[in-house]
């Protein structure tokens, strides 16, 4: 950025730092780097001539033509780093995750807040071009209401011993998915297994549930025999597909599944077309996003509010990965207190009561109100504009259609067809 003194500070040039450290250089706003590998050090301050270096963090926070500091180390270090450079009245970006807890995070988001400084979360996802083309096709609803989400971050890759895999892969896959649905889970489940080291996960499977029906799942591990980094959104128009692996970076897929006769569900397959997006390095484009969030005073997108959030998902999974149950968010829970299988369609603007159970591939059409403790059995369709009262049994195969109201503790023998044909 020509014109600019260099005014950030990095701190961390390892394992990822070295690629901030790279583009923090490029942009020409790196001031001085500080890590405390001395041969690191001193093989960076021979190939970035001009820029300072140091071992002590003190002495580069305390320099007062540093204005911005990133923060690149160890997870475990981030909320400390972190907290010393917004006190220090230095805007901080902390490579993901923000904190190691949801109390440390929201203390630095109101840190940050109290102090009037810039703090910026390392979501490199949402900088990256396929994924801001993916939200665009979303808002646009080119894959029509999206029903499932899921995520593969897997590889044979670095072992780490101060995070575990739900803490080093997640972020970037939940960062995504809570940006795409633009709301929190009302219900988080999470399980995994450590088989190298003892206590330190290496592989998890967190689900989410939202209040709309969404469902999400995110499959990390660092035993995997390759590598893979896919997000899949699968949506009742079409499917999306995010491959960070392959050349061409996303996907739409135009499958379609319609209702023979109303009640037998038939896939169409259609051919895959890629779609066209910016060349762009993410990273570079992250961090050109936090250098004018710094000189403009802008919000970044990727705030201490957008990692908070993230930060409180992972705690979530990670209290049910301990416990072995799914924990119900409070805000959601009058919300969750029926069952929809997987499978199961669930229009928006739907009533659906205390205690009803509604099983595979079955359809409840907008407008309709069922009561509480019902079973709806498997390829039910009901509606649009059908009540059903309460403790009504519908079982398979089952047609309600438009206009016909059924009154409390009604059963429905298998297959059976309720016409509004007069």
């Amino acid at each position: 950025m020509e014109g600019i003194k260099p005014f950030v500070g990095l701190v961390g040039a390892g394992y990822w730092g070295k690629n901030i450290l790279r583009n923090l250089h490029g942009l020409g706003v790196l001031h001085t780097i500080c890590e405390k590998n001395l041969n690191l050090l001193q093989r960076y301050s021979r190939d970035y001539g001009g820029v300072k270096s140091t071992t002590s963090f003190e002495d580069m926070v305390a320099d007062k033509e540093i204005r911005a500091v990133a923060i690149a180390t160890p997870a475990t270090t981030h909320y400390e780093l972190a907290k010393a450079a917004l006190e220090a009245g230095r805007d901080v970006f902390v490579e993901k995750p923000l904190a190691l807890t949801a109390k440390e995070g929201e203390e630095l988001v109101g840190l940050a807040k109290n102090m009037d400084r810039v703090l910026m979360v390392g979501h490199i996802l949402q900088y990256h071009p396929a994924v801001i083309k993916l939200k665009e096709l979303v808002k646009e609803g080119k894959l029509g209401k999206i029903q499932y989400i899921y995520s593969n971050r897997l590889n044979i890759g670095k072992l780490r011993t101060e995070e575990n895999i739900l803490w080093s892969f997640a972020p970037h896959d939940i960062s995504v998915i809570l940006g795409l649905l633009e709301e929190e889970p009302i219900r988080i489940s999470a399980f995994g297994g450590d088989y190298v080291n003892n206590g330190i996960y290496d592989v998890t499977l967190t689900t989410l549930k939202f209040s709309n029906q969404v469902k999400a799942h995110i499959f990390v591990s660092w035993l995997h025999p390759f590598k893979e980094q896919k997000l899949i959104v699968v949506g009742s128009k079409a499917m999306a597909v995010f491959d960070d692996v392959s050349d061409e970076k996303l996907f739409i897929y135009p499958h379609k599944i319609e209702w023979q006769e109303g009640k037998i569900p038939v896939a169409h397959r259609a051919d895959y077309l890629p779609v066209e997006i910016e060349r762009k390095e993410p990273l570079q484009e992250e961090l050109r996003h936090f250098v004018g969030c710094v000189l403009e005073r802008r919000r970044p997108k990727t705030d201490g509010e957008e990692g908070l959030r993230v930060l409180k998902v992972l705690e979530e999974a990670e209290r049910s990965l301990a416990s072995g149950k799914k924990l119900e968010l409070a805000k959601g829970k009058a919300e969750e207190d029926f069952f929809a299988h997987e499978s199961a369609f669930v229009d928006e603007e739907t009533q659906i009561g205390r205690g009803t159970k509604i099983w595979h591939f079955s359809h409840v059409l907008k407008g309709s109100k069922i009561g509480e403790d019902c079973i709806i059995g498997q390829n039910v369709m009901i509606g649009p504009e059908v009540t059903i009262g309460n403790r009504c049994k519908i079982q398979n195969n089952v047609s309600v259609y438009k206009g016909v109201t059924l009154e409390d503790g009604v059963f429905c023998g298998p297959s059976c067809v309720f016409t509004n044909v007069y």
